[in-house]
């Protein structure tokens, strides 16, 4: 055998390997955001999420991003596991649109495609015709790699070594075995399945044995998914995990099946596909996975409690006296999911600083000792996010990530330092309660009141303000505006009113000031209440200074 043929073998794979990668990427880029929304919409419906799966995988063309981003989803407890298992079972009948796809032979083709590609990319400015071209560029060179791929190994065929090699591999578990090492190391079933497919097609391999290798393909597949959980949470492991038990269970049923009725199952698949053995394969890839699914599907709940044997448990709470809960250590990284996992974070942080608001305001006017430390304790969490959320944000800004998360980055920095002004405010009030504490201070009658009501305006703005932001719509575009504009005209009136008390004597100057600070702290507040509002849509306004 010669050496130009082996060299021309890893090239065309190269060639495959990397057009694969570009056209997963570049999907994900384009349409990994809107595909997302819709894993987020996904219900408990088992059978809605195995649609979900479908469509998602499907689109994305790897089942690995499609798994590795669902254990990250249900890592931050935005999916169950019963949701995920559904959307996971799924994704498995999903990856077999790229082996259809290469079954068709469109390598004549790869040229256009290159070409097309290379325009869109180059010479076009919109980012998503952009990721668009990089799509169909990497379509066009994973076909490149196909063709170099094949006529290497027609060459091959011709070689007695391999032809006898090959055409003694007959043990159908050497088959699953070796199925399962490859994509493993590979971390691509897609890419294991088109490189059988084109054996076959040059009469390289028997098509039974085709059958035990895309077998093992299914297992090697949940490699990606099964590393991707190993620093998440338990309940990510357990996802990863239904994964494995799925292709695992799934693959001994096949087995089976192909060991008692080999010959039937054979004959019904070329009666499908006609003489084409890369049809074959391909269409034997896409059936399994669907028997599969129709099989173990009504027992899903059964899958998921075996993952609680196998990691058992609840999730142990930390030790250390900082931590994040979304991004934090036990954490997973997939660059679909990571600025959702920031805006998570973000509300959390934005639900921290309104209690602390609410508690200062508390301190202020009852003078409790324990709540002034317990405001102080909670600032320094709220600061620990600040740097922690910020740093996260700048790595993530420096990956790939899809075209509208991208874009939103910089206004998740806003977002930030706007909770981290309100926690501020809070800090000052406590500064103010301690000051009365110290100095004695009264407060009147009705300062107090006044305190008490436009806290209740800025508590209100600041719940609708982080429910337009997690949710990232308008439905509460109008009341924030009309609060707005009602705490601005009670600060000025309140402010008027506090200098008639000055001047009637009802109050001291040290109460006007502590008064006086309290009212602008909560009308700033305010202000970044509507900027965390608006940061994550279109018509974000202008940052009002303080």
């Amino acid at each position: 055998m010669e050496i130009s043929v082996i060299v021309s073998l890893m090239g065309g794979l190269g060639l495959f390997l990397l057009g694969m990668k570009q056209m997963s990427d570049g999907l994900e880029k384009a349409a990994g955001a809107k595909m997302r929304s819709i894993l987020e919409a996904v219900t408990t419906n088992r059978l809605l999420g195995t649609l979900v799966g479908v469509l998602f995988c499907a689109v994305i063309q790897s089942s690995s991003a499609t798994t590795v981003m669902v254990v990250s989803f249900v890592n931050a407890g935005m999916m169950s596991l019963y949701q995920a298992a559904g959307v996971i079972m799924g994704a498995n009948i999903g990856t077999t649109v790229t082996s259809q796809l290469v079954s068709f032979n469109l390598s004549a083709y790869a040229p256009v495609f290159l070409f097309l590609g290379v325009l869109m990319t180059q010479f076009v400015k919109k980012d998503r015709v952009k990721k668009i071209g990089e799509v169909i560029l990497g379509f066009g060179v994973l076909f490149m790699g196909l063709s170099v791929m094949s006529g290497s190994m027609s060459s091959l065929k011709d070689s007695p070594q391999v032809a006898g090699l090959l055409g003694g591999l007959t043990s159908p578990l050497l088959g699953v075995l070796m199925g399962t090492v490859i994509t493993a190391i590979i971390q691509s079933s897609s890419v294991t399945v088109s490189i059988v497919l084109l054996m076959a097609q040059q009469g390289l391999l028997e098509l039974p044995i085709c059958f035990y290798i895309i077998l093992g393909c299914n297992i090697g597949a949940c490699m990606s998914a099964m590393l991707a959980s190993l620093s998440g949470k338990k309940d990510a492991k357990r996802a990863a995990l239904i994964h494995l038990f799925f292709n695992i269970i799934g693959t001994v049923i096949m087995y089976v099946v192909l060991t008692v009725a080999g010959g039937l199952v054979l004959s019904i698949i070329m009666k499908i596909s006609g003489s084409d053995p890369g049809r074959c394969v391909a269409n034997a890839h896409t059936l399994f996975k669907i028997c599969q699914v129709i099989v173990l599907l009504p027992f899903t709940k059964w899958i998921v409690k075996l993952t609680y044997l196998a990691v058992p448990g609840e999730e142990k709470e930390e030790d250390t006296e900082y931590q994040l809960y979304y991004i934090g250590k036990t954490a997973m990284f997939s660059p679909t999911t990571a600025v959702v996992e920031a805006v998570m974070e973000l509300e959390h942080m934005g639900a921290l600083a309104y209690e602390n608001l609410n508690r200062a305001l508390d301190a202020l006017i009852s003078l409790d000792e324990k709540k002034i430390k317990k405001v102080y304790a909670v600032e320094k969490q709220i600061n620990f996010m600040n740097h922690a959320i910020t740093d996260y944000l700048v790595r993530i800004g420096q990956m790939t990530l899809p075209i509208d998360d991208s874009k939103s980055i910089g206004a998740l920095f806003h977002v930030v330092n706007d909770i981290e002004r309100i926690g501020d405010h809070a800090e000052n009030l406590a500064d103010s309660a301690r000051n009365r504490i110290k100095d004695n201070i009264a407060f009147s009658g009705a300062g107090l009141e006044e305190l008490k009501e436009i806290s209740e305006k800025v508590n209100k703005i600041l719940e609708y303000s982080i429910d337009m932001f997690a949710h990232n719509t308008k439905g509460h575009m109008q009341d924030i505006m009309a609060l707005e504009n009602e705490i601005d005209e009670m600060e000025r009136q309140f402010q008027k009113n506090h200098v008639e008390r000055l001047t009637k004597n009802e109050c001291t100057a040290a109460s006007g000031m502590v008064f006086s600070d309290a009212i602008s702290g909560f009308e700033r507040v305010a202000d970044h209440a509507t900027n965390i509002a608006y940061a994550l849509l279109e018509n974000v306004p202008e940052d009002e200074e303080e």
